[in-house]
């Protein structure tokens, strides 16, 4: 569907220059992610099916901190999919948690964590599954990505991923 938009030249200017840098073809693709982001940030603060990450930046010297992360990850085994720990410096550590939830139960999650002293940074990053923001098609059958290294995978259907919460 095609629709005219009003702006001011300044902030299209800057919009014009930030999509180039970025290497899209066009303001159309921009303005779509750009729908799409704000969506799925609605979305994602509601019981929608959400997948997303979690990024803690934090020091590991803290007391108990590191045992207080991985209690809370154990609590919600059920939504933690994978994690990556990373050490940054002598003092610090990354730890990228791949999470799977309602969007309610992912953003108490990530306040949990990221509430922890010693935490000095963290945000929880969503891509919320439902409202029609992707086609969903396939699920259940093996499939590719269309990738060169030609495996393929099979997702859950919807009802066993449901009773993994």
């Amino acid at each position: 569907m095609r629709f005219g938009v009003a702006v001011e030249a300044d902030l299209l200017a800057r919009f014009d220059r930030v999509i180039a840098r970025k290497g899209y073809a066009n303001r159309s693709e921009a303005l779509r992610d750009v729908m799409r982001e704000r969506l799925i940030e609605e979305a994602w603060r509601s019981d929608a099916d959400t997948v997303g990450v979690i990024t803690l930046v934090y020091d590991h010297s803290v007391r108990e901190l590191q045992a207080r992360l991985t209690e809370l990850q154990h609590q919600l085994s059920g939504q933690v999919i994978s994690t990556l720990h990373v050490h940054i410096d002598a003092d610090h550590c990354l730890e990228v948690i791949l999470v799977r939830g309602t969007g309610f139960e992912l953003g108490r999650f990530a306040d949990r964590l990221v509430g922890l002293k010693g935490v000095v940074y963290g945000r929880l990053l969503p891509a919320t599954l439902g409202h029609g923001l992707w086609r969903t098609g396939g699920k259940g059958r093996a499939h590719d990505h269309g990738r060169a290294h030609g495996h393929g995978h099979a997702h859950a259907p919807r009802a066993a991923r449901s009773r993994r919460r």
